[in-house]
């Protein structure tokens, strides 16, 4: 299903069919990342969870901001420097501030965003999310990401598939928890992209911190879905294939740093961006 600026929405019973598919009894990880980020869109089950997995691992709040400035940054220099107009954005998570419709829209007006997520409390979510420019387009898929083919069709419902288009895929690679498998899904994306397309890929490390490590394993045991940390060699080799930009895929305080920047250089948060040919 595709949403857009340009049309009412969804109805009310289907919002409240949304809102009752939200299972309140185990945490989630993207209303734990809205909490970490000072959002309001989770419950007590999801800021137990966070507290708990910063009593182990107390960085794990940096992690969270420095993987959000490296995605505003990124999408500043794909909007800006490399005169990107279109945006695919996967696995989106809750609206936070400094969406990617919001920064690429400052920059270009006309710019077009499609979001694609599974989370039913996203779908509630959703018109909030979609307040784009006039002169832009905004619209929301209830997608898959393990299926890429039906997230184009629908995507190319917004978008022009001859014009590049940034696909940004931000802290959700985790949730495929075969190695092979995630890289397969971020291929089959890429490979519908027409050339001069960039991917935007972060995501959390298991290199500098024990303590990540160990307070992922005990979010793992929570009963929530999984999320598989990675090493940095593995954040690298989703951009088979593509020219990395420079610096690489480095730390993500380390990516194209600015006056934003209020994180430790060093963090268990890898990302890049890459070009298609």
């Amino acid at each position: 299903m595709t949403m857009d600026s340009q049309t009412t929405g969804r109805s009310e019973a289907g919002e409240v069919d949304a809102e009752q598919k939200i299972d309140t009894s185990v945490p989630h990880s993207a209303r734990i990342w809205n909490y970490w980020l000072g959002g309001k869109d989770n419950f007590a089950v999801d800021r137990e969870a966070g507290d708990q997995y910063r009593q182990v691992f107390p960085g794990v709040v940096d992690v969270a901001r420095a993987s959000r400035q490296f995605l505003v940054r990124s999408i500043q220099f794909l909007a800006g420097e490399a005169g990107v107009r279109q945006f695919l954005d996967v696995g989106t998570g809750l609206p936070t501030a400094n969406n990617t419709h919001e920064v690429a829209q400052r920059i270009v007006p006309a710019a077009r965003i499609v979001y694609v997520d599974s989370d039913p409390l996203v779908l509630a979510h959703a018109r909030a999310l979609l307040v784009g420019t006039a002169e832009g387009r905004t619209a929301y898929i209830d997608g898959d990401l393990h299926d890429p083919a039906a997230v184009i069709a629908e995507a190319g419902k917004t978008l022009d598939f001859q014009q590049p288009i940034g696909l940004i895929l931000s802290g959700v690679m985790g949730h495929v928890p075969d190695y092979e498998t995630a890289r397969s899904i971020t291929r089959q994306l890429l490979a519908s992209l027409p050339s001069g397309s960039y991917l935007s890929l972060n995501d959390g490390t298991s290199l500098i911190s024990a303590e990540m490590q160990q307070a992922q394993d005990d979010y793992n045991d929570s009963g929530a879905t999984p999320y598989t940390l990675r090493s940095p060699d593995q954040v690298a080799g989703f951009f088979g294939g593509l020219e990395l930009v420079e610096p690489g895929v480095v730390p993500c305080p380390q990516w194209r740093p600015d006056d934003a920047v209020d994180t430790p250089v060093d963090i268990d948060a890898f990302g890049g961006v890459g070009r298609k040919h």
